[in-house]
């Protein structure tokens, strides 16, 4: 067997669903899928024995423990040349081992991480909330979504919601660790350190839901920018320019306003054309006028909520955690 298909279920029943029911339609069949619920109050099981006749599938549940030990119990199990992990809340392409299988062939990988996408049946905010976390005027295109930004950042930071690594390789680094944010790049960064390539694979990308609420995500890219000062400290090196710009951009956008209200209003402008921008982009990017507006705030919170979530992190070495499921 090729590859083990590890997900991680935390209260998302009808989301699991979803996710099983495009694995069933997904070219290649040489896969297993491991379902791990983190000790979820609402189990998904009655939905996964739907697909046991359909998909070689393999369900367990064990008590919370968060994301990373639970992809680690899953791992533990697979019996695949290679660990894939998907989040529960993420669709999967027809052809997506087809183009993964493509670039090994191209050359071996240590471990490999694709971009994501939004789907057209996610909602108008969904898809706000994507443009805000993928588009290179909100993020730089360092999560995968443009390959000239990754080369410029030396190596590629794979993410766990679309994530290969080799089963022996993620033995040998331990895999995941205890930490509930920024597990992933953690896991990344371990490999470059004992040696080891991750590579981004562009077109081997997933559709990958978003935050529904605006306030839910402003609490995911807090603890986002907090983990990111966490792992500059645990991995010296990796912090780079680009990480800092939502903190500049927070703190940019409040000398502003103050500027606005004991000034000019006119220095309004200045924010103004850059989210004029971002309307545009996601609107034509979108073919949504609705997107495009929506995605205004989206970009807001992406990089306020960040800046300060890395501000905070400065004045604090505890670690990073959130609550289950966030």
């Amino acid at each position: 067997m090729r590859y083990s298909i590890v997900i991680p279920v935390y209260n998302r029943p009808d989301e699991v669903g979803e996710l099983l029911d495009t694995l069933t339609r997904v070219e290649g069949g040489d896969f297993e899928v491991i379902i791990v619920e983190d000790g979820s109050s609402e189990p998904c099981d009655a939905v996964v024995s739907g697909f046991m006749e359909r998909l070689n599938l393999r369900y367990f549940y064990k008590k919370n423990t968060g994301p990373g030990l639970t992809r680690n119990f899953g791992a533990e199990r697979a019996g695949g040349q290679y660990v894939v992990f998907f989040d529960s809340d993420c669709l999967i392409p027809e052809g997506y081992f087809s183009r993964v299988g493509e670039e090994l062939d191209r050359g071996p990988a240590d471990a490999w991480g694709g971009p994501d996408r939004a789907n057209g049946s996610f909602t108008a905010v969904q898809k706000a909330i994507n443009y805000a976390m993928t588009a290179f005027l909100t993020t730089g295109g360092i999560r995968g979504g443009r390959k000239n930004t990754v080369r410029s950042l030396d190596r590629f930071y794979a993410r766990s919601f679309n994530m290969g690594v080799s089963r022996e390789v993620f033995e040998s680094v331990g895999g995941f660790a205890t930490m509930r944010v920024g597990e992933d790049i953690d896991l990344s960064a371990r490999l470059f350190e004992q040696g080891y390539s991750c590579r981004l694979f562009p077109e081997a990308w997933v559709y990958h839901k978003r935050r529904t609420r605006l306030v839910k995500f402003f609490r995911q890219v807090f603890n986002f920018g907090r983990a990111r000062v966490l792992l500059s400290r645990l991995h010296p090196g990796t912090l780079k320019a680009v990480h800092l710009l939502p903190s500049v951009f927070t703190a940019g956008l409040a000398g502003v306003i103050c500027a606005a209200v004991l000034w000019t209003p006119w220095v309004l402008l200045l924010p103004g054309a850059y989210l004029l921008a971002v309307l545009v982009d996601s609107a034509v990017s979108n073919k949504s006028l609705t997107v495009g507006l929506l995605a205004v705030p989206a970009a807001l919170v992406q990089l306020t909520g960040y800046g300060l979530g890395f501000i905070s992190g400065l004045f604090t070495r505890s670690r990073v955690e959130v609550d289950p499921g966030e």
